[in-house]
């Protein structure tokens, strides 16, 4: 059996890492990038506490050894489902089964301006960018003598009160208060605000009520100003605009309030749902299509009767769609019975700050926040990363950084134009 995987996040790579020699299963994983990664903690790369590579590992590096598993650096341009056949932009593949596990990308809700001068934190690549501009930033504020400009340089605007948003938040505002007062005393008369703003009338709305309230404390505490109920509509002329009519002008507009799934030509436009993500039945088969999958933030099942509106975008339903999905590829083989996805929702947690986080668990329903939750946290994203060396210098790096109170990796780091 054939198998082709379109994307190497948590549901691809747990999918190929499932079937690793399997007689008679030949897989061949298919991405943009060169390597995985862990997006749970890019916004500690964006913010300069980790440095990329304790976050991500090279496909082929996790590959070799494997010989039923083989990588190919390419993005897809097309489907031919009739042919079982891939158009890359380096080529062709075939298939007998074909899996996407292209993950989501920033929606910004048609929003051009916005698209074209906010921050965006969805990959590796945003991350960087994210921590160049912003020390980009810090360093024209120190030069400028134009007290609004300094105040612009010197605002973000965190737009998105998911984990992301908030977590980023509480990142930039821990930085503030300690870091930044050090090693830029030029800036210590200067007010610098730090925004959270968000449609909805609490933070981490699929969370409970107690984790709502535990974060919003939390972050008005460290000096977030959180806005809800706010919905940002334009972003232009170092100027946010909101549907209240209100403005705040700044030159960091960090994006997080958004996803959608990618569409691929090709596949019918039937078989797409909300947001773009590709409808399945309850074995992740893609409406319409006997051998083509969907798994991840990619695809949205009904079949599941504890989630009729589909399944949370997070890393464990990828996970588990990816095992899953691999299981019954197995049985396929032994012309076993498949097994539907069922969701195990292990609970929902978010980091604020140092020593502050909030954790829900659903078995037992279960809110505890403070110390114990931050404990958990840690331990949770650091045994779901990859490999044991990025755990290691992962667990390096926070301990450097909880004791010190600092981490060394605000470079400013970005390829040669010239050279490119």
């Amino acid at each position: 059996m054939k198998i082709v995987v379109v994307g190497g996040g948590f549901a691809g790579i747990n999918l190929a890492r499932e079937l690793t020699n399997v007689p008679d299963i030949h897989v061949t994983l298919v991405d943009k990038n060169n390597y995985n990664f862990f997006p749970p903690l890019i916004y500690q790369v964006a913010t300069a506490y980790l440095e990329p590579s304790s976050i991500s590992y090279p496909f082929r590096k996790f590959f070799a050894g494997k010989k039923n598993l083989t990588f190919r650096l390419a993005e897809l341009l097309r489907v031919i489902p009739e042919e079982n056949k891939l158009i890359l932009d380096d080529g062709e593949l075939t298939y007998d089964q074909l899996v996407f596990a292209t993950g989501a990308e920033t929606s910004f809700f048609g929003m051009e301006n916005v698209a074209k001068n906010a921050i965006p934190m969805k990959t590796l690549t945003d991350a960087i960018e994210m921590r160049n501009r912003l020390l980009q930033n810090l360093e024209k504020a120190v030069i400028t003598k134009d007290i609004r400009e300094r105040r612009k340089l010197l605002t973000v605007v965190v737009a998105g009160g998911g984990p992301t948003g908030v977590e980023v938040s509480g990142m930039l505002a821990e930085m503030r208060n300690g870091i930044l007062l050090k090693e830029y005393p030029e800036l210590s008369t200067t007010a610098s605000n730090l925004y959270l703003v968000d449609g909805g009338k609490a933070l981490l709305s699929p969370m409970s009520e107690a984790s709502q309230k535990n974060t919003l404390e939390s972050l008005t505490k460290i000096g977030v100003v959180v806005k809800l109920n706010t919905r940002v509509i334009d972003y232009k002329d170092d100027l946010v605009y909101f549907g209240d009519g209100t403005t705040i002008a700044t030159k960091n507009l960090i994006w997080a309030a958004g996803v959608r799934a990618k569409q691929f030509q090709g596949i019918n436009p039937e078989s797409y749902g909300p947001s773009s993500r590709m409808i399945t039945d309850a074995f992740n088969k893609v409406k319409s299509y006997t051998n083509i999958y969907a798994i991840g933030d990619t695809c949205i099942m009904f079949d599941d009767a504890n989630f009729p509106s589909g399944h949370p975008q997070v890393a464990q339903t990828a996970i588990q769609q990816g095992k899953n999905v691999a299981k019954n590829f197995i049985f396929m083989l032994r012309n076993q019975a498949l097994k539907p996805f069922v969701y195990d929702d292990k609970g929902s947690m978010a980091i604020i700050g140092k020593n502050k986080a909030v954790v829900d668990l659903p078995k037992p329903k279960l809110h505890f926040n403070g110390l114990l939750a931050w404990l958990v946290w840690l331990f949770v994203h650091l045994f779901s990363l990859i490999t044991y060396r990025n755990r290691f210098k992962t667990f390096y790096n926070w301990m450097v950084a909880y004791f010190a109170k600092d981490q060394s990796y605000r470079m400013i780091i970005r390829p040669d134009e010239k050279g490119l």
